[in-house]
């Protein structure tokens, strides 16, 4: 798979460093360290991502997708979800959530970035679809979200193997306008940097809206 970049793209400069570490990375350490398989023979990972599943090949790092499916492609095709999957590969490591989940400022680091995942991430996310809850029911379950009986529409969402991320919305209306929270499995802090649960969320939206047309 092919990744095409426009010059001013800000995302073009760290994919290429991680692209080059990625290519002198040990494949079965990556695989010890975040759980995840790799085929020695055909020389990739197999990844779970967003409900579907992928053949990552390595040293060159291209995603394919193990089946063929509608809307197998969405997630994975945004740049930000590459730059996501390698970077999961280089730096993350398997970890295994108590079921409790965290809100953003609870997570290291969390309220340092908080204004900016809550531009990015929760007033995109409720002023997008606040009061068109019908669209991101649909879209969420197009991407394989489970239904939650919380807000006036929630979903979780397994982003990796064991990595969940819950979605609630709350509609506007005359006198407070829409709202939304997301939540992250306790796991995500042991494995993750801050910045990375915005891109998580960044990635999940883009789809959405993707899935909308």
């Amino acid at each position: 798979m092919e990744i095409a970049y426009e010059k001013d793209n800000k995302e073009r400069v760290p994919f290429e460093h991680y692209l080059a570490e990625y290519k002198k990375a040990d494949p079965l350490e990556m695989s010890a360290r975040t759980g995840t398989v790799y085929d020695e023979e055909k020389q990739t990972f197999r990844l779970n991502f967003m409900g579907n599943t992928y053949s990552v090949a390595f040293p060159e790092f291209a995603i394919l997708p193990d089946k063929e499916a509608e809307g197998l492609w969405l997630p994975i095709s945004l740049n930000a979800a590459q730059i996501l999957v390698i970077r999961f590969l280089l730096e993350c490591c398997a970890a295994k959530s108590t079921g409790k989940f965290l809100t953003y400022r609870e997570v290291p680091w969390g309220e340092v970035y908080y204004r900016q995942f809550s531009g990015r991430c929760l007033s995109r996310l409720a002023f997008s679809y606040g009061n068109k809850l019908d669209q991101f029911c649909r879209a969420m379950e197009k991407l394989g979200a489970a239904k939650l009986d919380q807000g006036d529409a929630a979903y979780e969402m397994e982003i990796f193997d064991g990595y969940r991320v819950r979605f609630l919305l709350w509609a506007g209306d005359e006198e407070f306008p829409p709202s939304a929270q997301i939540l992250f499995s306790d796991n995500f802090a042991a494995a993750f940097h801050a910045e990375d649960l915005v891109v998580v969320c960044d990635v999940v939206i883009s789809s959405l809206k993707a899935v909308n047309g």
